[in-house]
């Protein structure tokens, strides 16, 4: 196999309730994005984003945002899915600076990506638990918003 092919999985739209800062650590600047909520939609599942999930963010010295994130997605016909995620997000100084700002940046000018797993007890979608998963995102002032991907 040359090259890997994807299906698209589903669009993720979390919102945000806050940051909690953790301050300057040896590895970097943390804070903690807590996640208040959120949806997904694709072909194959669909739902909510229950509250309680949380991005473990990192601003390392070299200017690169590192996300840890753990979400618990609920299908539309109700099924529980653990989502985690680990990405990268990265860009000149001044487009990073219009994002942390709130401002509207197209998605072209910086690098956003993730590496996406998947954990559930629920029959109809166990084939999540055996696949791997990469995501594109764009941030815009409403929240993140991914592009989940299965690979193939």
């Amino acid at each position: 196999m040359a090259e890997l092919r994807t299906a698209h999985l589903f669009t993720l739209s979390l919102t945000v309730a806050g940051m909690q800062p953790v301050g300057a650590t040896p590895s970097g600047t943390r804070r903690v994005g807590l996640v208040a909520g959120g949806s997904f939609a694709g072909p194959r599942l669909s739902g909510t984003v229950l509250p309680g999930g949380a991005d473990w963010i990192m601003i390392r010295p070299d200017g690169v945002t590192t996300l840890d994130v753990r979400l618990v997605l609920q299908t539309a016909d109700g099924a529980a899915i653990g989502m985690t995620y680990r990405g990268l997000r990265h860009g000149p100084a001044a487009v990073m600076a219009r994002l942390d700002r709130g401002e509207a940046v197209d998605a072209s000018e910086y690098y956003f990506r993730t590496a996406v797993a998947f954990e559930t007890a629920a029959p109809a979608y166990a084939w999540l638990n055996g696949i791997i998963a990469v995501g594109t995102g764009h941030r815009p002032p409403s929240g993140p918003v991914y592009d989940v991907f299965e690979v193939l």
